[in-house]
């Protein structure tokens, strides 16, 4: 291993030990990282207007679309699906969050399964993505929005801003009389894997968390020459970027000064080292491949430890389960699906 990848991979290394450290000997900490999150996304909260549509029912499944505002000009599209008998009857909720270039129609399977097993099945576009695409296209609008928040830093499409609008959805479905609020569940891939854990760590009411190929820490990554493919899924915007700063070769220090614009604190106090254990001691399931490039073993492995350790002092180890899917990348294996919902049954109890 070349000297200078042993010298960052120690410099993330100590970086989790200092963050354990503190959290151990000051739980304020974690509530100050929380409370510096919620700061940097807030924005006036306008009222939901919620509006709900019914769809043609499939599989016996009652099947909605709805809308809500999550701020002003924000309106989010989802779609929600219903167990049979569920009349009078509050039930869990389990929100699924689409990956880079989805959308929430992605989800239906996954949605069907859930209602089939009870919950309340939910699922909604993200910002640029399905029917939020300003051009008609989500991949171009979302990597647009993307260099934008590059040049003025006002939007966080790059997952931060997918974290308000869950939360406003939390408050929409605490408005429905078939929903147990205190049953709510989060589950997501790749770049809703992210917004998963960011979420449940900023918002307690989260009861159950499912990261899945998301979990990892972006400075061990920055610090190791192992961002390229967390970046190529913005490949475009960040190219533009570079060409605009003048960078024809970038690197982990320009990368940091991207983050910064884009997603402050991403690969800082808002790294997964540092998130990750506010969820804890509720419980949480993280799901990745052993191989997958965008969430590396290593950082991972920080990401964990740090858990770990959080979970270790609530005395909850139990509610903490890390699944490695064997000589796979970034992909989530039928078999992890299943154990996804599982954890969801035995810790939602719909």
């Amino acid at each position: 291993m070349p000297t200078l990848q042993i010298t960052g991979v120690m410099r993330s290394i100590r970086a989790a030990i200092i963050f354990i450290l503190l959290l151990a000997a000051c739980p304020a900490h974690g509530a100050d990282v929380r409370a510096d999150f919620l700061k940097l996304i807030d924005r006036p909260r306008v009222p939901l207007a919620a509006h709900v549509t019914p769809l043609p029912a499939t599989q016996g499944f009652a099947e909605f679309h709805f809308t809500y505002d999550a701020a002003a000009g924000e309106t989010v599209p989802g779609i929600l699906i219903l167990p049979s008998g569920s009349s009078g009857t509050r039930r869990p909720v389990a929100i699924a969050l689409h990956g880079t270039g989805g959308s929430k129609t992605d989800e239906l399977p996954l949605l069907r399964d859930l209602a089939g097993k009870g919950f309340i099945g939910v699922a909604i576009d993200g910002p640029y993505h399905g029917e939020r695409s300003t051009s008609g296209k989500t991949t171009a609008s979302y990597q647009e929005a993307i260099l934008r928040a590059w040049h003025d830093g006002k939007e966080h499409p790059f997952f931060f801003d997918t974290v308000w609008d869950v939360s406003r959805l939390i408050d929409y479905l605490q408005t429905r009389g078939d929903v147990d609020a205190k049953r709510i569940g989060l589950y997501g891939v790749s770049k809703g894997g992210i917004e998963t854990y960011l979420t449940a760590a900023v918002d307690t009411r989260v009861a159950v968390a499912v990261p899945c190929i998301g979990l990892e820490s972006f400075r061990w990554a920055d610090d190791n020459d192992s961002w390229q493919s967390r970046i190529g899924t913005i490949q475009t915007a960040f190219d533009a970027a570079a060409k605009e700063a003048g960078v024809a070769k970038p690197d982990g220090d320009f990368l940091h000064q991207f983050y910064q614009r884009v997603a402050p604190g991403i690969d800082g106090e808002f790294d997964g080292p540092s998130m990750a254990p506010l969820i804890a001691p509720r419980p949480l399931m993280t799901i990745n491949g052993e191989i997958d490039p965008r969430t590396p073993l290593p950082g991972l492995k920080l990401c964990t430890d740090a858990a770990q350790a959080a979970y270790r002092a609530a005395g909850a180890e139990d509610h903490f389960l890390v699944r490695i899917q064997p000589r796979t990348a970034h992909h989530v294996n039928p078999d992890s699906q299943v154990a996804a919902v599982d954890w969801f049954v035995k810790w939602l109890k719909p």
